[in-house]
């Protein structure tokens, strides 16, 4: 489609976040002329979600920004299932209690990006335990199940991948695809959706839902599903060598997380500040067109934006001046992530290999023998290349604490406590 008369669909396309949209016509119509309540779903399967969902959360951000409601769904009921699109294998089964523990941390993120509320364009959180649970499964084989060919399912890409590799998909998760289509009509029924969105490995599941919905009566349902991102390299969005990038505070700091978006690769800068930030679209063509070392200051301004939704401006703003007073002045930063170690274990003195493990900068003792060896791994801004090396007492600066650096951009300050 050449030009979309609605804001919502206008602003997703010349940011990027269109892959798929089920009937282009019809949705840009339904929204040009009415509010238009629109879901996501999010399966709890850890405590927090991490970068490569934040796509998602910006599609609902735009879509509240641009007069519509969006529902922010929890997977409480599905989540006992576990979606098994494009998994190599069964996802484990989590305990209720988890499922629960892990929705009351999730949600903590979303207020940053969504006004929720009780008016007609807030935002709802809402959760699919509130009717899969109580699930009559005699009636939902008769009155849902019945809609459903066995034939189209196995057709689809994310069962076909596991079947042409001969690894099994259990009925359990065969399930999951029926479950996730119901809500997409029992949403419509209980508060007037009229669009599902997600990543484009969801295509299959969220014509499921439509199909499933033009047989039970709802009006016309609509899909739109964004690309799966992947970083210039061919990297996983969310990932980097030390684990996920975590979207909860708890889990990983503003400082970290700001340094994950500071290290874009210089391909994908144009690209991420259209995706993960609100700049307008003229500052970001400006941004874009700097190249040769002012490229880094804009991923400066890329890391700042994106930290500042998420951790507030500033947070932001004092992790992107830690950074500055640890690479451009070599000064010891407050704000830099730190570790306790007992005094008297200093005292002691504790290996360079066990400190660095942990300190999180490595996984294993071999790992972090390895960065040692490569020459990576620093103490007070000095390399050590002993890997025998105790680090104890004598090695607290006067700042009181110990920097222990890991290449040029990790840092964890070891305090004696």
């Amino acid at each position: 489609m050449s030009e979309f008369k609605s804001d919502f669909l206008r602003t997703l396309k010349e940011r990027g976040f269109i892959h798929q949209i089920s009937d282009e016509t019809g949705l840009d119509d339904l929204l040009a002329k009415e509010t238009v309540t629109a879901y996501i779903g999010f399966d709890p399967t850890a405590p927090s979600l991490h970068a490569g969902g934040l796509i998602q959360i910006m599609m609902l951000h735009w879509l509240q920004k641009t007069g519509h409601r969006p529902v922010s769904l929890m997977g409480g009921g599905t989540g006992m299932v576990g979606d098994p699109s494009f998994k190599d294998e069964a996802r484990q089964l989590m305990t209720p209690q988890t499922i629960n523990d892990n929705i009351a941390s999730i949600k903590k993120v979303f207020s940053n990006y969504l006004t929720y509320g009780d008016g007609p364009k807030d935002a709802l959180m809402i959760n699919n335990a509130d009717w899969l649970l109580g699930i009559n499964y005699l009636e939902f084989l008769r009155d849902v199940g019945r809609h459903f060919s066995v034939n189209r399912m196995l057709a689809f890409d994310s069962v076909k991948m596991r079947l042409e590799r001969e690894q099994s998909l259990s009925f359990l998760e065969f399930n999951y695809m029926i479950l996730q289509a119901y809500d997409f009509v029992e949403l419509n029924k209980r508060h007037d959706v009229r669009l599902q969105m997600g990543g484009s490995d969801q295509w299959g599941n969220i014509i499921n839902g439509i199909d499933l919905g033009h047989r039970m009566g709802s009006p016309q349902l609509y899909a739109l599903t964004s690309p799966l991102l992947t970083t210039a390299s061919g990297a996983k969005m969310g990932k980097s060598l030390s684990g996920a990038v975590w979207l909860n505070p708890d889990m990983l700091s503003a400082y970290d997380f700001w340094q994950y978006w500071r290290n874009t690769e210089d391909a994908d800068v144009s690209r991420f500040l259209k995706l993960y930030t609100t700049l307008p679209m003229d500052e970001i063509a400006r941004l874009s067109a700097l190249g040769g070392s002012e490229i880094n200051e804009v991923k400066k301004i890329l890391a700042t934006e994106v930290t500042a939704m998420l951790h507030g401006r500033e947070n932001a703003e004092q992790a992107a001046e830690t950074a500055r007073k640890t690479f451009e002045e070599g000064a010891i930063a407050e704000n830099l992530p730190s570790i306790d170690v007992a005094t008297d274990e200093l005292e002691a003195g504790v290996g360079l290999l066990a400190l660095i493990v942990k300190a999180g900068l490595a996984a294993t003792n071999g790992e972090a023998r390895r960065h040692v060896q490569g020459g990576a791994v620093r103490i007070n801004d000095t390399a050590v290349s002993d890997e025998r090396r105790i680090v104890g007492t004598a090695d607290v600066s006067a700042d009181g604490v110990i920097k222990l650096s890991l290449g040029k951009k990790k840092h964890i300050l070891v305090r004696p406590a």
